[in-house]
């Protein structure tokens, strides 16, 4: 089978394309198939050797895919082969097979295309964690989104109106905010044109907002969350911009505010069952519509380092993933 390498730490351009055996399952694992794989920031970082978690060289990138089961593992009695499923593969998954561990794979629903299956657990629940666990956010407030046109963005947006939200999406370019309106945004702010905090000051009538969700960083950090309300909660999610921001902690003071890391890795590795139950209501969601990943372009697998730098890059709008076949 085909597998994506990193043999050294660096840019997606020094990733490598090989033959390699078949994996097998091991007891509770499932081999899988793969047909789809997403493509996340993480996966840039992880290459890189910037990421929380630095795994041993080398390594297959790729935390989510979809495909068809080709071999249950001794103590597997969910799922045989034949069945389509989606699978959080932490790593590995860039690949035309992977073994994961069966607590970590969900039936695919039926009327979903592999490449939204693939391309839905990270973003969507880092989101939901972020939103719900973390922020516990109201129905009725405001929740101002930067990056809001990325994978992790972008389901921030659509899930902040589901939960009754007032979404402000912020963005760098009209086209991109144009398909933040398309998944629920009330509001936008191109923040490239626009001074970000006048912005929310005039959106707000000088209120703030409740709750900011940041997945970028860099230099629209201190000027969001200057314009958050008494009371509120800034989200750290990640940086994407590449700079991890400085910020006056007298501003938290001034306030009243939170300031709230997100590390949903973490949380989905330490408390299993929540993320489950979470995972399980965002199928439910996806299956009824109520959320519609955004896959504005696959790749084949041999690209990978294309996907990776477009990601990179800011090129990609929502989502993107790699194809096998």
């Amino acid at each position: 089978m085909k597998a994506v390498l990193c043999k050294n730490w660096g840019l997606p351009d020094t990733l490598v394309v090989e033959e390699l055996p078949s994996p097998k399952p091991g007891k509770g694992q499932i081999a899988v198939s793969v047909k789809a794989s997403g493509v996340n920031f993480t996966d840039v970082l992880v290459i890189q050797g910037k990421y929380q978690i630095k795994p041993e060289l080398p390594f297959t990138p790729g935390g989510e895919i979809a495909g068809i089961v080709k071999q249950a593992g001794e103590g597997v009695h969910g799922y045989m082969p034949g069945d389509a499923v989606m699978a959080l593969t932490g790593l590995g998954g860039f690949a035309e097979e992977v073994v994961v561990d069966e607590t970590r794979v969900a039936p695919m629903p039926g009327e979903i295309e592999f490449k939204i299956a693939a391309s839905f657990g990270v973003a969507y629940s880092s989101a939901y964690h972020a939103l719900k666990d973390r922020a516990a956010l109201q129905p009725g407030e405001t929740l101002l989104v930067l990056g809001a046109s990325g994978g992790v963005g972008l389901a921030a947006v659509e899930l902040g109106k589901l939960m009754g939200a007032r979404v402000i999406a912020c963005a760098s370019d009209d086209d991109k905010l144009e398909i933040c309106k398309l998944h629920g945004a009330k509001i936008v702010i191109n923040y490239e044109r626009e001074d970000l905090r006048e912005a929310i000051r005039h959106l707000t009538v000088n209120r703030g907002v409740d709750v900011v969700f940041d997945p970028v960083g860099g230099k629209y950090t201190e000027s969001a969350l200057r314009g958050i309300a008494r009371n509120g909660r800034y989200l750290v999610i990640g940086f994407a911009a590449g700079e991890i921001p400085t910020i006056p902690l007298n501003l938290a003071l001034l306030k009243s505010c939170s300031i709230i890391g997100v590390f949903w890795g973490d949380f989905a590795k330490r408390e299993p069952a929540a993320n489950a139950a979470n995972l399980k209501e965002l199928t439910a969601w996806l299956r009824a519509g109520k959320i519609t990943p955004l896959v504005s372009a696959t790749y084949p697998l041999v690209r990978a380092a294309d996907a990776l730098n477009d990601l990179m890059n800011r090129r990609v709008r929502g989502k993107v993933a790699l194809v096998t076949g």
